[in-house]
């Protein structure tokens, strides 16, 4: 089955309504947590040896991608991903916050920079993942008083310095790596409403599907042992 996350579906159209997004499919957006940690795995494993090198700089072997997805805190970071129809986490964005910065007003508490990767599966390819989830990590950093938001990849990384120059990022290229930096906005009411609204609705949309691929379980005809 394909795992395109914007194949004609009509409650995603509907969703893409209520968003206002009805020029195009919707890819929304939600927000994993603790019981996401499986997912999130199964899809770092399924990305090939180059796919790895672009996400992470390095071609992670399976049990340092174990180890990269038991140590998030979720508590302190913040990931983002996008499903598919067929309820496969197909896009994922880890948004990571750095310590404030030195000479900061003691009654300030927030971070001010937070650094950005995102991975995207082969199947998902060309189909705004990437850039939606950069939107959201963008906006949310905006709503959370971050003044930078900041990407490191490889100068080959096409998709992300297209993502970034799309963004309109300042781009600084050194030893064949490419640090890109957005500076952001303070907060404003409709900012905040743009992501509250993006959340609710990439819950029901994730309810939904999670609900759909239960039901396709629960009547599909189990094979009985011999």
């Amino acid at each position: 089955m394909s795992e395109n996350p914007r194949r004609a579906n009509p409650i995603t159209h509907w969703l893409a309504s209520l968003a206002g997004k009805t020029d195009r499919p919707a890819v929304l957006v939600k927000e994993l947590g603790k019981r996401d940690r499986r997912r999130m795995l199964k899809h770092f494993l399924a990305l090939d040896t180059n796919d790895r090198l672009l996400r992470f700089g390095t071609v992670l072997p399976d049990e340092q991608v174990h180890a990269y997805v038991n140590k998030i805190d979720f508590s302190r970071d913040i990931v983002f991903g996008v499903f598919s129809n067929v309820f496969q986490l197909v896009g994922v964005g880890h948004l990571a916050f750095g310590p404030a910065e030195p000479g900061r007003a003691a009654n300030t508490s927030k971070e001010r920079v937070a650094e950005f990767g995102v991975s995207v599966s082969s199947s998902a390819r060309g189909q705004g993942v990437g850039t939606r989830l950069f939107q959201r990590a963008s906006i949310h950093c905006r709503n959370s008083d971050i003044d930078t938001l900041y990407m490191q990849c490889l100068s080959t990384n096409r998709t992300m310095m297209h993502i970034a120059k799309k963004a309109g990022m300042e781009i600084k290229r050194e030893y064949g790596e490419a640090d890109a930096y957005l500076h952001l906005p303070p907060p404003s009411p409709g900012s905040v409403m743009r992501e509250a609204l993006d959340e609710q609705l990439a819950v029901i949309d994730y309810t939904l599907k999670a609900n759909a691929r239960a039901a396709v379980k629960w009547f599909t005809p189990r094979k009985r042992g011999k």
